[in-house]
This record gives structure tokens, C-alpha cells and sequence, in this order.
């Protein structure tokens, strides 16, 4: 059973954000930021090769440093990338894409709910598009069954607590189940990059903890509910039943 003490002030706080000419989607995440936060905040902008020139403009300002990958990696792998970077000083790691838009004190309204529940290795925030609606962003854990048939993961009951999996397009980590789970599983696309963590997470013995009390604003393009999930399915079992779930998902595509 993992045990952790949350101690608000002795971990410092870093955000990251994978950028590939994010344009002013990266403007509305860095001004976001202080908002969202009375702490000190390093910002991580990890780059994939962006030729518009918004990541040299973001590292004008405090607190914000560039990683310049030099390839078009995965993006859970940048992320890797980022992490390992920011040093061991990093208790929290806040992953948000660009154009994702902090609400006021939802950083600190996550971390007070990690206080609340000591085994929280990642937590996230209400999703709400530019029009007020809410977008899902917790979901149970799908199972063999629900991939097999296509059927849509069961959203979260929207109240703070545990669920299977949450959207890595913005959350907050603690580090040490981050090290506990070596990171994302970059053969994973986002969303079930967040499938695949929240399952492994749980297996370490954390918490996936949905935090509707803290909102952000997501654009209307980003990803929603996820389908799919063949190779998250069968990475996750070995021998006989990973034979007969290939058979079944083939079967599936072949279906009219």
C-alpha cells in the first residue's frame, strides 16, 4: 500500500507542454498559468520543431525554459523527455497542452484535493469547452470486452474521487508515482496514453482522483471520448487470452 504525505510546501511545482507551432494557443497556457497557482511555477515548453517561433517568444518570460527535443517524437515520449529534465526538485508535474487555459487557483484546488487523499498519484480538473459545456475527461477502465465490441468508455460520475483513467491533455502528477510507473508509454496516442497510465497507476497502488472543483478551459478540438484501444488491450495480456482478443478484434474489422 503506497503512503505519501502531501506537504504542499517542500515539493516545487513545474508545468509542461509539448509545443509544435502552438502559435497563441501557447500564449492563453502560459497566462493561464499564474492564475491558476500562488506558488512558484517552472514551465517546461518541450518542442517538437516548431517553426513559428511561439516557443522562443514564450522563454522571455520567468520561469519559462525550452527543451529543444530536435525530432518529431511521440508526444507521451516528450513528455518523458520533459520530466526527466526538470530534475528531481519537481514533487508536482502539471501536463497541459497548449491552448489549454488554467482556471483561477485550479492548480492549487488539485493539489488540496492530493492532500485529501494521500494515495492520489494523478488528479485532474473538469474539462469545459470555449462554450461553457463540459467535455468528459474521466472515464472508468475499459475492458476487453468494451474494446472488442467498440463500445465508448463509461464517463466518471462528476464528483471528486477515484476513477480508472483520466485525459493527460491536462492533469496533475505526483512525482513519485510518475517514477513509480516509469511515466507515459509512448506506444500509446493520446487518449490511451491515459488509459494505459491510469491502469498502471493503479497497479502501483495509487489513485487516478477526478477533481471537478477545478476547472479548465479545453479548445473545441480537442480530443473527446476515445475509441479504439486494440493496442492497449492486447499490450495488457499474455498468452492464450491475448491470441483470442486479437482473433475477436479482427473479426470486428471484417464485419460490415
Amino acid at each position: 500500500m503506497v503512503s505519501v504525505v502531501v506537504t504542499r510546501e517542500s515539493d516545487a511545482l513545474a508545468v509542461v507542454a509539448v509545443t509544435h507551432s502552438p502559435g497563441k494557443a501557447l500564449d492563453r497556457l502560459l497566462d493561464s498559468v499564474k492564475a491558476a497557482t500562488y506558488r512558484p511555477v517552472r514551465v517546461l515548453l518541450a518542442d517538437l520543431g516548431s517553426t513559428d517561433g511561439a516557443p522562443e517568444r514564450a522563454v522571455q518570460r520567468d520561469g519559462v525554459d525550452l527543451l529543444r527535443l530536435g525530432e518529431a517524437v511521440a508526444r507521451a515520449a516528450a513528455v518523458n523527455r520533459a520530466v526527466a529534465e526538470l530534475g528531481e526538485s519537481a514533487g508536482w508535474i502539471a501536463i497541459a497542452d497548449p491552448g489549454v487555459e488554467w482556471g483561477e487557483g485550479a492548480i492549487d484546488t488539485l493539489l488540496d484535493a492530493a492532500a485529501r487523499r494521500p494515495r492520489a498519484g494523478a488528479l485532474g480538473p473538469t474539462h469545459r469547452l470555449p462554450d461553457g459545456a463540459v467535455r468528459p475527461s474521466a472515464w472508468e477502465l475499459p475492458s476487453v470486452v468494451d474494446v472488442v465490441r467498440r463500445r465508448a468508455p463509461v464517463p466518471a460520475a462528476r464528483a471528486e474521487g477515484p476513477v480508472g483513467w483520466l485525459s493527460t491533455s491536462c492533469l496533475l502528477l505526483h512525482r513519485a508515482a510518475w517514477e513509480s510507473v516509469d511515466g507515459l508509454d509512448a506506444r500509446h496516442p493520446e487518449p490511451f496514453d491515459g488509459v494505459d497510465l491510469g491502469d498502471r497507476l493503479a497497479r502501483a497502488g495509487w489513485l487516478c482522483v477526478s477533481v471537478p472543483s477545478a476547472i479548465v478551459t479545453v479548445p473545441a478540438e480537442s480530443a473527446g471520448t476515445p475509441t479504439g484501444g486494440d493496442r492497449y488491450v492486447t499490450s495488457r495480456l499474455h498468452g492464450p487470452a491475448r491470441a483470442a482478443a486479437r482473433v475477436a478484434l479482427r473479426a470486428t474489422r471484417r464485419r460490415p
